[in-house]
């Protein structure tokens, strides 16, 4: 990190908890990389603080950031304008401060769809099954739609983020007319045995299969009750990335599928991140070597 001055520019990612949080490594590297004279913290505020935190962006004149969780959809309404991807999810990870007007973003989809064209999977023109209804999921189904999905069957349990899928589905339908989209029970196992069957790319936006302390069990969850639903070529796609081979991966791989895990995901997020923010490309294949290898 270069030598902090009067000049220096504040960048900051607020949420809670935070002390785990890669980003500030990451950001702080690429400014170095690049030469620019940035900083980015991390800040512990929790979802009642974020009217307050968002205030210090504008009185601070902190140049933008990254929220994460449990603030994404509060911060949503502290924002002057939003992306159509954000204001579409009702959350932002991303904020730019453009000389005092506040515009949120939600990269979380964006760094999905890069992440498949990293591995070589484009989503044109293809039919994705996606399992969630949650920030991630609805970000994920939102940017496949503006990215020209043929096709998305959204598959949540009858939980209380099965009426925001609804949701989501009728504002994709605004936004993307061509694009079909389903909403469907997760419990019914045929109904998604028969979508998979027919996609060329699942994707996993739940929390089924990750490492957790305070929820052991997710590790051992899978979002398929079907193993016939994984067939050679189906593309799987997780956006969990502790562990780095869910459930789901390992019985994807054994049944001759494409995997790809969530680690690029969390990059190429990041960096769609960067470039809304600072207008130029973070340097992706260093971060990568450095903090993704």
């Amino acid at each position: 990190m270069g030598t902090i001055t009067g000049h220096t520019g504040l960048l900051a990612l607020i949420g809670s908890p935070v002390g785990h949080s890669g980003s500030p490594a990451t950001w702080n590297f690429s400014f170095d990389r690049l030469g620019l004279d940035y900083v980015y913290v991390a800040f512990d505020i929790k979802e009642e603080q974020v009217p307050d935190a968002i205030k210090a962006f504008r009185t601070l004149g902190i140049k933008g950031g990254n929220v994460t969780m449990p603030c994404k959809i509060a911060a949503a309404r502290e924002m002057d304008e939003l992306s159509t991807a954000a204001r579409i999810a009702g959350a932002v990870n991303t904020i730019k401060n453009e000389n005092g007007k506040l515009i949120g973003f939600i990269t979380d989809g964006l760094g999905f769809v890069l992440n498949l064209k990293d591995n070589g999977v484009e989503i044109k023109g293809k039919k994705i099954v996606v399992a969630g209804g949650g920030g991630a999921a609805t970000a994920i189904q939102v940017q496949c739609a503006l990215s020209g999905a043929r096709e998305i069957a959204i598959f949540n349990r009858k939980d209380a983020f099965f009426e925001r899928a609804l949701q989501t589905a009728e504002k994709i339908r605004e936004i993307a007319p061509d694009c079909a989209v389903g909403v469907y029970d997760m419990a019914d196992t045929e109904r998604m045995t028969a979508e998979v069957r027919s996609a060329e790319i699942l994707a996993n936006a739940t929390v089924a299969g990750m490492k957790s302390e305070a929820q052991p069990e997710l590790a051992e969850t899978s979002i398929l009750q079907d193993l016939s639903a994984l067939f050679p070529g189906l593309v799987v796609a997780d956006a969990v990335y502790s562990p780095l081979e869910t459930i789901l991966l390992r019985d994807a791989k054994a049944a001759g599928c494409k995997c790809i895990d969530g680690r690029g995901m969390l990059m190429w997020q990041a960096a769609a991140a960067f470039r809304e923010i600072l207008g130029v490309d973070m340097p992706v294949g260093e971060v990568r070597e450095r903090f993704y290898s």
